[in-house]
């Protein structure tokens, strides 16, 4: 059985007093917002995908909608632009059919249903496909005006609040990933990220946001550095440091 993980009672205490405030006190932004997106764009206010948190447990994540309704379908005709790296093919070079003879001398190959691979082909294909566990747009076209400025006051994330009201989710911790993202971090210089509670802000966001060299190790090793080491005072540092770090210059 898989071990159960949960926040500690005073971060669940702390999360939903602020939150409950946050949300009484922004509920007339939260208005303006939602009349702004309608009046740009057709397609509903809010957006939700589903999000792997702590303990690998998935959850309906909450955003204003910041991009046009059928932004979700452009991922795969945009997939050149990313900026953690590039879709790579199976395995190149030194293919041969399944049908050819396989002699002897041959005994570092891996077959499949049609095709063998040298082992040393499909590892470094397998390495470059790890590589691209993260998916980000620089200059995203799928994003429209009003999803432009909310993302970069991240306002966009403003709903959330709702998801650390129901438990999803606490003020502090790391960001909770798509399926296609957490699928691929499940090893075990990995999977110690998602020990930790799932985040509005966390470690991450207010030390590496928006900035293009940070690569998805690094991402990483902030998530699982916050995992080991996090408590009520490391949460508080990284609360006050947030409203600088969620006004950015860069389109993230």
């Amino acid at each position: 059985m898989e071990p159960r993980h949960s926040t500690p009672a005073l971060k669940r205490c702390f999360d939903i007093m602020v939150t409950g405030i946050l949300l009484i006190c922004l509920s007339p932004l939260f208005i303006v917002v939602s009349i702004l997106i309608r009046l740009e764009s057709k397609g509903p206010i809010f957006y939700y995908s589903y999000r792997v948190g702590q303990g690998y447990r998935v959850f309906r994540f909450y955003k204003f909608r910041s991009m046009r309704a059928n932004a979700d379908q452009l991922v795969d005709q945009l997939k050149h632009l990313n900026q953690y790296g590039k879709e790579h093919k199976g395995p190149k070079g030194s293919q041969l059919k399944r049908s050819d003879l396989i002699k002897p001398r041959d005994l570092n190959m891996l077959v499949s249903d049609d095709t063998v691979y040298p082992v040393e082909a499909y590892e470094q294909y397998q390495s470059r496909s790890d590589e691209n566990s993260f998916v980000k747009f620089k200059d995203d076209p799928r994003i429209t005006r009003v999803g432009k400025f909310i993302r970069n006051t991240s306002i966009d994330e403003l709903p959330q609040l709702f998801n650390i009201l129901k438990g999803d989710m606490s003020l502090v911790g790391n960001r909770p990933l798509p399926l296609y993202e957490a699928e691929k971090l499940t090893k075990d210089d990995t999977v110690g990220r998602f020990l930790a509670p799932a985040g509005l802000t966390g470690l991450w966001q207010v030390t590496e946001r928006g900035k293009d060299h940070m690569t998805p190790e690094g991402r990483c090793k902030l998530d699982i550095e916050y995992a080991q080491h996090h408590n009520f005072w490391m949460d508080m540092r990284i609360l006050l440091k947030t409203p600088l770090a969620a006004f950015q210059h860069e389109n993230v």
